[in-house]
């Protein structure tokens, strides 16, 4: 059975053949073969060269449990957190806070607009804070954002940073040594089916993890510190999708990150060129926006275009979310669909659907 359909959506990604005849090798109890914990500690040794360093936790569950995990094993009821927000995922982080028993304090600007630093100074003048969460890539609005400057903020004020890098890590330069939790996913730049996420962890968040005891025990990153090494996981671990994971990141180094990270460049500068000779504006701008996914401008009519596209050109994208829903179509070049063929027949499809 062949499958034609051209999915260029921001996440889940287009999985290599390798990747996929990887997951069908027999599933091992990860449990109780002593071989397979050599498998992850050899795994989140790659991983380690990927992130530059830190530990590595990979726990079974989409990108989204990062998030959760992070703010379970970081924020105790009553901690003051900042959420440094442009975004709906920057955002988000806030409801995680509260879920929690955090004292959420966002420090927004409007989705269009870069993080700013001054703001984020000012909140952090009382010193009342010692964590605080941004994004790297807002997805639904394909903005990178320029998050160093914040980075030093927080390291003035001694603050623990919690970074959503889950569409820009792997197919962009993410400062990770400057980042104490700094969140990946297998489904986005990796290549590989969506269920794990992937983050590394700080000396400094360590300590600050192990200071309290969680509510949760699913979203605690606390139990997977040291438990490769005396070989137990607190679940059964998702063994085939570690596999797909180990194919992809091995994909990853063997192009070398550079090449990667020029490949991504390139295709989106090819996206973004053939939308402006269609006339399509990039929100916010294509300066601002992420190698990894192109936001292009289509007032109230992102879904006809969606399903169009969909149904006579067997190519798949993302419409915006919230309240760009209906006037943001997002096209994804990211990981194995970052390739400017790729990129061209897409833009092909849209330009005829126009």
């Amino acid at each position: 059975m062949t499958d034609d359909r051209l999915r260029m959506t921001p996440g889940p990604t287009a999985v290599p053949a390798a990747v996929r005849e990887r997951m069908s090798e027999p599933t091992p109890n990860p449990d109780v073969e002593p071989a397979f914990f050599d498998f992850y500690r050899d795994l989140t040794g790659k991983l380690e060269a990927l992130y530059g360093g830190d530990d590595i936790v990979i726990l079974g569950g989409e990108g989204i449990l990062g998030l959760e995990a992070a703010i379970a094993s970081l924020v105790e009821p009553g901690d003051r957190v900042l959420c440094i927000a442009n975004g709906r995922y920057g955002e988000g982080f806030a409801e995680f806070v509260e879920l929690y028993g955090g004292d959420a304090v966002v420090c927004d600007v409007p989705w269009r607009d870069p993080l700013d630093r001054a703001a984020v100074e000012a909140a952090l003048a009382d010193g009342s804070f010692d964590v605080a969460t941004l994004v790297h890539c807002e997805t639904p609005t394909g903005v990178l954002n320029d998050i160093e400057p914040v980075l030093d903020a927080l390291a003035d004020h001694d603050v623990i940073s919690v970074v959503d890098a889950v569409s820009s890590l792997g197919g962009v330069p993410v400062p990770t040594e400057r980042i104490d939790v700094c969140l990946g996913a297998s489904q986005k730049c990796f290549s590989a089916p969506p269920g794990l996420t992937v983050c590394s962890v700080s000396d400094r968040a360590w300590r600050k993890i192990e200071s309290f005891e969680t509510d949760g025990f699913y979203t605690d990153l606390e139990p997977w510190r040291d438990a490769a090494d005396e070989e137990w996981f607190p679940y059964t671990h998702l063994s085939s999708n570690l596999y797909g994971l180990d194919t992809a990141i091995d994909l990853l180094l063997e192009e070398g990150l550079e090449n990667v990270f020029e490949r991504h460049e390139t295709a989106a500068t090819r996206c973004r060129e053939r939308a402006d000779r269609l006339g399509l504006s990039i929100y916010p701008d294509a300066a601002r926006s992420s190698p990894t996914v192109t936001a292009l401008e289509v007032p109230g009519r992102a879904a006809p275009l969606q399903r169009t596209l969909a149904e006579e050109h067997d190519i798949v994208l993302a419409t915006g979310l919230g309240d760009l829903e209906a006037d943001v179509l997002r096209i994804g070049h990211m990981g194995h669909n970052a390739r400017c063929d790729r990129v061209d027949r897409t833009m092909d499809a849209l330009e005829a659907v126009l």
